[in-house]
């Protein structure tokens, strides 16, 4: 039976990966790069600070399922601030005691509005969530310059990835003050939110969970391999390019960008409108400091569009072995389009560029400044744009094309944390294995006796 390609080695190609070998399927796994994991790679560098690709977090739940929770220390607290004019406010209940912010609020819940179409914006849902004022100053502001695009241009699909549920989030948060755990509160979308499901962070970094995955794959796993193109004939997919050669596969498992998986596949145009979807690029600027405790907060979201970067992290409060004794890391969280000059500064210029916009939040920024390391990734974030929602809506369904499955954040086009990419992929493997024992029964039957 020909094998199935998975394309990718982060937590959803591996998830895959590992899914469809245990259920006895041929696998072969390709990545582009010359090491596993993705955007859940974890760096190191020679002064002892530790950092991800943003501020990564996983749960307690998550490390579980994959067998790393022996090698998982808990994070003991989370929060959420916002700068606004010159003022910080918790979130959520600092903003919801805002007199304007919470009659506006109320407000919106007695005016009767029209349900949500395929034509709504973010800002028309952002307003009927939180009322015209927190709306204008906060949300939609810190969505545009999260993506780039004027909120009128976005869908208001965007909302649906944002906890609106005060109440709950309270809940949760008073249950964590109670046990002295981070709860997670909507760091997943595909199981429940629960007092019992708390941030935690594996000792050797965000990677140790591709690594535990990795270990469990017993199929083929070659590095520095990337797809040169997705052969398919009359609908379905028959093969894969690699390095020049040709090689057979009863399916592909695809973690690459959408755009880019249009360009890949040949032989049919079902999957061309693809092309058109767009990533906001990102760069991560994680600036150290001597002194911890410099934020008011974990996150410090920055709506005010006179900032470089609209979210500051200071990932040592919440884990502090992260950063040496007496010194933190703060992460400014940069967007960009690839090739503009943001994207082309030097890391020099961007630390000092961050730094002097931090100059009015963090006391004595420049003095206690000790340099930085930057990280850069032209695929951060899908933007979902009105023009091409029903489109991304069909997408959910599937590629079109038989034996092509797209997943991960990146190949769903979606708004994924980790955790929702662990459990959506796991779902979507019967449906792959379902497929794979339609279309060739007698190859199964035979690969099964081969290796019984």
């Amino acid at each position: 039976m020909p094998p199935v390609a998975v394309l990718g080695t982060g937590v959803a190609g591996l998830t895959a990966a590992v899914g469809l070998h245990e259920a006895g399927m041929p696998v072969i796994a390709y990545e582009a790069s010359s090491r596993i994991a993705g955007l859940a790679t974890t760096f190191r560098d020679p002064d002892g600070f530790s950092y991800d690709f943003g501020a990564h977090f996983i749960t307690n739940r998550l490390a579980k399922a994959i067998g790393v929770n022996s090698q998982c220390r808990d994070v003991r607290y989370y929060g959420e601030s916002v700068l606004l004019q010159g003022r910080t406010y918790s979130y959520p209940m600092g903003l919801a005691l805002v007199p304007r912010f919470a009659l506006s609020a109320l407000i919106s819940k007695i005016r009767r509005r029209p349900s949500e179409s395929m034509e709504s914006s973010v800002v028309e849902a952002f307003s009927s969530l939180y009322g015209e004022s927190l709306a204008k100053e906060v949300a939609i502001p810190l969505v545009e310059g999260w993506s780039g695009e004027l909120g009128t241009n976005l869908s208001a699909a965007v909302a649906d990835k944002i906890p609106s549920n005060l109440l709950h989030v309270l809940a949760l948060k008073l249950a964590g003050a109670w046990t002295g755990k981070a709860i997670a509160i909507g760091y997943c979308k595909e199981k429940p939110a629960h007092w019992k499901v708390w941030h935690v962070y594996p000792e050797g970094g965000l990677a140790v969970i591709c690594q535990q995955l990795a270990s469990r794959f017993g199929g083929e796993l070659h590095l520095e391999s990337p797809i040169e193109e997705i052969l398919v004939e009359s609908g379905r997919v028959v093969g894969i390019r690699v390095k020049g050669n040709r090689i057979e596969v009863s399916a592909v498992v695809s973690t690459a960008p959408v755009n880019h998986l249009a360009r890949l596949v040949k032989g049919t145009n079902t999957v061309r409108h693809l092309a058109r979807f767009r990533y906001r690029a990102m760069v991560f600027v994680n600036m150290r400091f001597k002194g911890r405790g410099l934020l008011p907060d974990v996150v410090l979201w920055t709506p005010s569009a006179s900032l470089p970067f609209f979210r500051l992290t200071e990932a040592p409060l919440s884990m502090p072995w992260l950063a040496p004794e007496g010194k933190t890391m703060i992460t400014a969280d940069v967007g960009c389009v690839v090739g503009d000059a943001t994207w082309s500064m030097n890391d020099i210029e961007l630390g000092d560029l961050c730094v002097e916009a931090t100059n009015h939040i963090i006391s004595r920024s420049k003095e206690s400044y000790l340099g930085c390391t930057v990280l850069r990734t032209p695929f951060a974030y899908p933007i979902f744009r009105k023009e091409y929602e029903l489109e991304r809506c069909r997408f959910r369904d599937g590629t079109g094309v038989q034996g092509l499955y797209s997943i991960g954040r990146n190949g769903e086009f979606d708004h994924l944390l980790t955790e929702d990419v662990y459990w959506r992929t796991l779902s979507k493997v019967p449906t792959i294995i379902e497929y794979l024992n339609q279309e060739f029964p007698a190859q199964r039957m035979a690969y099964r006796s081969a290796t019984a």
